[in-house]
C-alpha cells in the first residue's frame, strides 16, 4: 500500500513540476497606462458618427514589436463594419490581417512609417456569414519593446423601417 501511494505522489509530481507540462507563455490583452493617441481617437470617432458609425467596441492595447496582438470578434452577416488600429507613430511597420471563422484571410492591409495615413489604419468589411472573426494588428519598432496600441470596431447601422 505505502509502495502504491509513494508511486502516485511521485506521478503527481512529476506532472505538476515538469516544465513540458507547465503554461505556456500566453499573449494577454492588457490595457496601455493612460491613452497617448486620445486626440486621434476622438478626431476618428468624429468623423466616424458623422459619417453614421456606432462604436462597438474600443481598447488601448500593450503591444510587443513585431508580435501579433490577436481580437476576436463577432460580426454579422450584411453588417457594415469598421475597423481602426492606432500605431505608436515611432514604429516603422503598421499591419492589420482579418481571417474569418474558417481562418482564410479576408482583410490585409499594411502602412509603412511616412504613408500619409502613418500609423492609423482603418478599413471597411462586410461579412459574408454571421461568425466570429479575428484581427491581428501588428506593428515594427527598432526603438521600442514595448509599445501602444488602440482598436476600435464600429458598424452602420441598419436603416429603420420609416412607416
Amino acid at each position: 500500500m505505502c509502495k502504491y501511494l509513494c508511486a502516485c505522489i511521485l506521478a503527481c509530481s512529476y506532472l505538476l513540476f515538469s516544465t513540458s507540462l507547465r503554461a505556456q507563455d500566453v499573449i494577454k490583452l492588457q490595457s496601455c497606462e493612460g491613452n497617448p493617441y486620445q486626440h486621434t481617437v476622438d478626431s476618428i470617432k468624429k468623423v466616424s458618427a458623422d459619417q453614421g458609425y456606432v462604436l462597438l467596441r474600443e481598447a488601448s492595447v500593450q503591444m510587443e514589436s513585431e508580435y501579433e496582438m490577436p481580437v476576436v470578434l463577432p460580426m454579422q452577416a450584411g453588417t457594415i463594419y469598421q475597423f481602426v488600429f492606432i500605431g505608436d507613430p515611432t514604429s516603422k511597420l503598421y499591419e492589420v490581417r482579418m481571417y474569418d471563422f474558417n481562418e482564410r484571410q479576408v482583410v490585409y492591409k499594411r502602412h509603412q512609417w511616412g504613408d500619409v495615413d502613418g500609423s492609423v489604419i482603418s478599413y471597411t468589411y462586410t461579412p459574408q456569414f454571421s461568425e466570429y472573426h479575428m484581427i491581428k494588428p501588428v506593428q515594427v519598432n527598432k526603438q521600442k519593446k514595448k509599445l501602444c496600441g488602440y482598436v476600435m470596431l464600429m458598424k452602420k447601422p441598419e436603416p429603420t423601417a420609416k412607416k
